[in-house]
């Protein structure tokens, strides 16, 4: 009897162990809107393997991809709101809440991988403050993802200088992006990320805007035959995580969390170079033409270009113009 009414009781200590550890596990929900495939899906995985284990199960994380659960455009509100626990967002979906984060795509402004990483860098004085404003829509910045230097697609032969979007419809992912091909006499149009692939197909626009590393991972190439590698923008993807709900966790799980992003966060940033040289590659042996732009072609797109800073200097306010003179003084 008294063997018995111990095993009993070892299987209840063991249960309530074993319900109290389920207790304490916390769970991070992550929406992406690219495949789990592409390197910012990777990247997810990267972190989730990292903080699983550093809290040993403590953290657990579930990627929810492909826009299963929110559009790009929705994942600010969906985190900033409390509907989702963290997501990933393009950096220019907040522009209507910090409009001064499309500091980065002004035209050819950070147009090298030196510039951008001292742009990007946590605690810069570019990256800095946009830290700080996106904080007051409710969402943490948890890490930045690197996605690489925008590109231009087209059927039939590459968009060479501004006089090659006259009058044509250009898929575009940002505000100011749309000011530019507004600029050299295009016509911008909005276009989600996930749903790239039917535009294309459907000619819903002329010409596709994107990081060549999308033309990969969306197999772009069955919809587009020409890649020019224009670089005008610095396109950046930031991981956001409810401000209230990170408030509400412990010293060390908000510790566990941050040692597994600075992690996911150098990685990618170091891997992108080799990133985009792969998606390159990729594109040629899948029949793709990439063109790179002369220094007379891309004198060209700056000189139409001018408007665009201006407009930004009005929309953005004081923010605007201290990331701006910072971004610009990266290069001295």
């Amino acid at each position: 009897m008294k063997l018995a009414r111990f095993a009993v009781g070892l299987a209840a200590g063991l249960a309530l162990t074993v319900s109290a550890a389920w207790a304490e596990t916390t769970t991070l929900r992550i929406t992406l809107q690219l495949p789990l495939k592409s390197h910012l899906g990777e990247n997810l995985s990267l972190f989730k393997q990292k903080v699983e284990e550093i809290s040993k199960g403590e953290i657990a994380v579930e990627i929810y991809d492909s826009a299963q659960l929110y559009k790009d455009n929705e994942v600010p509100q969906a985190v900033g709101s409390g509907s989702i626990e963290m997501g990933v967002a393009s950096l220019t979906r907040y522009v209507g809440d910090v409009p001064a984060v499309d500091v980065f795509y002004m035209p050819f402004l950070l147009n090298s991988e030196e510039l951008v990483r001292k742009a990007v860098a946590p605690g810069s004085p570019v990256r800095g403050p946009l830290d700080d404003a996106i904080l007051e829509t409710g969402a943490r910045v948890v890490w930045w993802q690197a996605y690489g230097g925008s590109v231009l697609l087209s059927n039939g032969g590459p968009i060479k200088t501004p006089a090659d979007v006259v009058g044509k419809k250009v898929r575009v992912f940002g505000k100011t992006l749309g000011e530019w091909i507004k600029a050299a006499g295009g016509a911008p149009t909005l276009v989600s990320g996930s749903e790239q692939y039917i535009a294309y197909q459907r000619g819903t626009v002329d010409v596709g805007m994107t990081g060549v590393s999308g033309v990969k991972s969306r197999r772009l190439w069955e919809v587009m035959d020409t890649i020019t590698v224009t670089n005008n923008a610095d396109i950046e993807f930031i991981v956001v995580v409810n401000e209230q709900f990170w408030q509400g966790l412990s010293d060390q799980k908000r510790a566990w969390i941050t040692e597994a992003a600075v992690f996911a966060e150098n990685d990618v940033r170091d891997r992108m170079t080799g990133i985009e040289t792969a998606a390159y590659e990729a594109a040629r042996e899948n029949g793709m033409t990439v063109y790179e732009l002369s220094d007379a072609e891309v004198a060209a797109w700056m000189e139409a270009a001018q408007p665009v800073y201006d407009q930004f200097l009005a929309d953005s306010g004081d923010l605007g113009a201290k990331v701006l003179a910072a971004a610009r003084a990266l290069g001295n």
